[in-house]
């Protein structure tokens, strides 16, 4: 017995006006709580127990349905006799005693026809009239057995025999309107979008797309390190020292031991030890944590792939990265060449080369590879670029870079052979007095890549960290803290080692062909928000 529309709205207020007093409803939330009462009065359960024995994609009934074709094999013949598939509904179109519905399963969307006289043969048409017309809605997930059709207009349909509710929506999607099967007025709002991407997911297919081909990029790239006998590790994200990067960290505490923590920063250091301890050739996907701005490139919280190689320098791995970087970009597109924007990047070897002094040389007018601090200092004032008093030769450096050069670069370029300040953490150059085997790699105006001939001289190393140190007294909040147990590890002897750390977000945007760092992380952080 359906309950009367008044009565099911008062046991509803009783039931959630106490639970839900810090959420105001939306009228189109107060009835669709309203319909799950009167279900639970017809004793439908609207959350059964989650098995339903699904037997197909809408993607593979479309890809394979062929009619009555000799083309179709006699096993597809038997299943499109008989489909199970589930999935949200999206759309309806209300034709009185038949319906045509879309539902989107997790692969794709397909229609369906659902007729009162199939699902309700008997006398009691309640399954259809009540439960069907009335108390299911966009949104919710079903659970539907029938039979494959071709319409009049030639559109892949299920002829529904059965239905069956396996959860019901409380909360409407956003509208989302289409034509011909297209979306063309998709919700675009980034506040709803990154807070709830969730819903984002349901109701813009191509967000979805995106994250399949970050994966497609993860799982090359995996697959490519250990096609070469690259070994798989794991390292700490709680550290007691954050080094391995010039960042400013996340500080927590750890209170059984009643020290403070930081979360990491890089796993730089902890793979190097690895490198110490024998491992010829170890690498991470790393979560990484930096307590610094966001922006469309930057997220408090991101990844990293690391990986270091014994017997290796930074020519190795520039070449190493190329061919890497070309198989990331087949897996993710089937093609070295993608498109961002407006502008076609070729991710195919060999990439331009070109030293940090000679690139600042020719997007400012100055060098300065002969200067010291205050005359680096005084370019900068010239350039209009603020340079921080509690900044060092190497910041000023960086600084100078990043204004002036960094964005020129759209084809993946190779920034090689810093300045010693810069880089801390890596050898001096074999040839070249004041530089460190060093290169950056730039794409689309970003670095996206960071490699050294690693620094494997403990004294001399000590001596880097010390100037670090000396930095952040005056000041710098990105100064390398010394890792004293990093020091002793090279104390028992590092082999010559080759490293590099890539931005995975950064190189997904690139492959995706994304303009914020937001759209290729499910879940960007976002400023909490305030339920009251």
């Amino acid at each position: 017995m359906v309950i009367e529309e008044s009565v099911a709205y008062g046991i509803f207020v009783k039931i959630f006006s106490s639970s839900m007093s810090t959420h105001h409803l939306s009228e189109q939330e107060i009835i669709r709580r309203q319909k799950l009462t009167e279900l639970n009065s017809l004793g439908i359960d609207a959350y059964p127990a989650p098995l339903f024995p699904v037997n197909t994609t809408s993607v593979y009934i479309k890809e394979n349905y062929k009619g009555d074709s000799p083309e179709t094999k006699e096993e597809d013949k038997q299943l499109f006799a008989d489909v199970c598939i589930a999935g949200r509904i999206m759309s309806v179109r209300d034709m009185g005693k038949a319906n045509f519905a879309v539902l989107q399963d997790g692969v794709g969307k397909i229609q369906f026809y659902i007729k009162q006289d199939d699902i309700c043969p008997d006398e009691d048409k309640t399954l259809y009239q009540t439960v069907w017309k009335k108390l299911v809605d966009i949104g919710d997930i079903v659970g539907i057995n029938g039979y494959v059709f071709t319409t009049k207009t030639g559109e892949t349909s299920i002829h529904v025999k059965s239905f069956t509710l396996l959860t019901k929506s409380l909360r409407p999607l956003p509208i989302v309107k289409e034509k011909d099967g297209e979306s063309f007025d998709e919700v675009t709002d980034p506040e709803f979008r990154y807070r709830q991407r969730y819903a984002d997911l349901i109701v813009n297919p191509g967000v979805k797309e995106t994250f399949i081909k970050r994966t497609k990029m993860v799982n090359a790239i995996r697959a490519f390190l250990n096609e070469r006998g690259a070994l798989e590790v794991d390292t700490p994200v709680l550290q007691s020292i954050p080094g391995g990067a010039a960042a400013r960290p996340f500080n927590t505490h750890h209170n059984a031991l009643d020290v403070p923590m930081y979360m990491r920063i890089a796993n730089e250091l902890y793979l190097k030890r690895l490198i110490v301890g024998g491992f010829e050739w170890v690498y991470e996907f790393s979560r990484n944590f930096r307590n610094e701005g966001m922006d469309r490139t930057h997220n408090p919280e991101f990844t990293v792939l690391e990986f270091y190689v014994a017997y290796k320098d930074y020519e190795w791995m520039m070449e190493t990265t190329e061919q890497l970087l070309e198989k990331a970009a087949l897996a993710t597109n089937g093609s070295a060449s993608v498109l961002v924007g407006d502008k076609e990047i070729n991710f195919k070897a060999p990439y331009k080369r070109i030293t940090m002094y000679d690139s600042i040389a020719e997007f400012t007018g100055f060098d300065i590879s002969e200067m010291d601090e205050n005359g680096i200092r005084e370019v900068c004032t010239k350039l209009g670029i603020h340079a921080d008093a509690k900044w060092g030769k190497g910041k000023l450096i960086d600084e100078i870079f990043g204004s002036k050069c960094e964005g020129n670069y759209i084809q993946p370029t190779f920034i090689t052979d810093y300045p010693v300040e810069m880089s801390p953490l890596t050898k001096k150059h074999r040839s070249k007095p004041g530089l460190v085997e060093r290169f950056e790699l730039m794409c689309n105006g970003k670095e996206i890549a960071n490699a050294y001939s690693e620094l494997n001289d403990p004294i001399e190393q000590r001596e880097r960290f010390e100037e670090q140190v000396k930095l952040m007294e005056r000041g710098d909040d990105e100064a390398m803290f010394i890792d004293h147990d990093f020091l002793r590890a090279l104390e028992y002897g590092m082999p010559p080692t080759s490293g590099i750390g890539f931005g995975i977000d950064r190189i997904a945007m690139l492959l995706t062909n994304q303009h914020s760092i937001q759209d290729v992380l499910l879940f960007p952080m976002m400023r909490p928000e305030n339920f009251e």
